[in-house]
């Protein structure tokens, strides 16, 4: 993984609204099938290339959930980063994500409610330059004066 931050946490006071993180994967064979282990979700047009090339997408995909995994890791490791609790996450899929495609991952902070410690983000995965992914989290921000 690449990333433009550090990993670390950046407690509510310290956020501010535009402020930006990301981080970029190449989504692997392995990774697609390390995911399906886990979550069972075997879907053969994630793991048959026979089968997924007779699909609207002519070939094997990601599943969008590890897609969407990657802003998990954006959100827990660097924005807020550690200690945020995820509240909610609205996903739109936009686009397949392929074996062999670099995804980036990228999170705007648009909301902070200091007082209950609430902050919205724009989520969105690209893939190529062209988004795959949109949503909107909620999360519970880690605050230097409480943690």
């Amino acid at each position: 993984m690449l990333d433009n931050m550090p990993r670390g946490t950046i407690v509510i006071e310290d956020l501010e609204i535009g402020m930006t993180r990301s981080l970029s994967k190449v989504v692997t064979d392995a990774d697609i099938e390390m995911f399906a282990q886990v979550s069972t979700d075997r879907n053969p047009v994630h793991l048959d290339d026979a089968y997924a090339r007779d699909t609207i997408f002519a070939g094997r995909i990601a599943h969008g959930m590890l897609t969407a995994g990657l802003v998990s890791a954006v959100i827990g490791e660097q924005l807020p980063g550690h200690g945020t609790v995820y509240l909610g996450q609205s996903l739109k899929f936009l686009g397949p994500v392929r074996p062999g495609d670099r995804v980036t991952a990228e999170v705007e902070v648009l909301a902070i409610d200091y007082a209950k410690r609430r902050v919205t983000l724009d989520t969105r995965c690209l893939v190529d330059g062209k988004r795959v992914l949109a949503g909107e989290a909620t999360v519970l921000a880690p605050s230097g004066k409480f943690d």
